[in-house]
């Protein structure tokens, strides 16, 4: 979508790529808001059935780049969208939100920002060698991307309170026995898309259907789910 995010469609399946390699995919605003664009032009996409996200290079995303943050921050506007996001929010929150399903295929690092993009997608697939960190805090920053609304249905709070106080890096074992990420694989990308494929042929009409549904399961009231699996 610009030089920072490529997006190809084929049979189905969106392949969107950070494509800052140089810098590890680490977030600047032109990485905002290529990845905000991607995932508002994917909104609208009937023909996208499922989409693979990851990063070129040594690792999937090094979090904010904090020298381009210094001299100016994220640049990016504070208007919220419909959904309630700012930009930096939508970069994670909006792959939750959009109506088919995201593969996250993670390797080397996904640290802060990095580590919240991931968390967004609806199944996050690690090489063994991945470290991760909830890293804002190192920094003397609050983790703000939409990190904690997902956060919140993946692993304990107790947990989530440790690795977000003391910044600390952990390993890929220790992301997969926390429930960050859904499984290993010794080849993340490859995994990821032919998990895609399968879900591809499904009923796309059954999966966005499944995904609505899912997204409403943590904080629905009971009554309003059981409207939604009828309409």
């Amino acid at each position: 979508m610009n030089d920072r995010v490529t997006l190809t469609v084929t049979e189905g399946i969106a392949d969107v790529r950070l494509v800052r390699a140089d810098k590890m995919n680490a977030i600047d605003p032109a990485m905002f808001e290529g990845i905000g664009a991607t995932i508002d032009a994917l909104a609208t996409r009937t023909d996208v059935r499922c989409v693979v996200l990851s990063g070129e290079g040594r690792g999937f995303c090094a979090g904010l780049d904090m020298e381009s943050m210094a001299r100016g921050g994220s640049g990016t506007s504070k208007e919220r969208n419909a959904q309630g996001s700012i930009l930096p929010q939508h970069v994670t929150w909006g792959w939750r939100q959009l109506p088919m399903p995201v593969i996250a295929a993670v390797h080397g690092v996904a640290f802060g920002g990095g580590f919240q993009i991931m968390s967004g997608a609806d199944i996050r697939i690690a090489a063994a060698t991945t470290r991760f960190a909830i890293r804002e805090t190192h920094w003397g920053l609050v983790p703000d991307m939409a990190g904690f609304p997902i956060w919140r249905g993946l692993v304990r709070d107790d947990v989530l309170r440790e690795l977000v106080y003391t910044a600390r890096e952990f390993d890929a074992a220790e992301a997969l026995g926390h429930g960050f990420v859904t499984r290993l694989a010794d080849d993340p990308l490859a995994e990821a898309f032919a998990l895609a494929r399968a879900i591809a042929g499904r009923s796309p009409h059954a999966i966005r259907g499944a995904k609505r549904l899912l997204n409403m399961a943590n904080d629905a009231d009971p009554r309003a789910m059981l409207a939604a699996e009828t309409e």
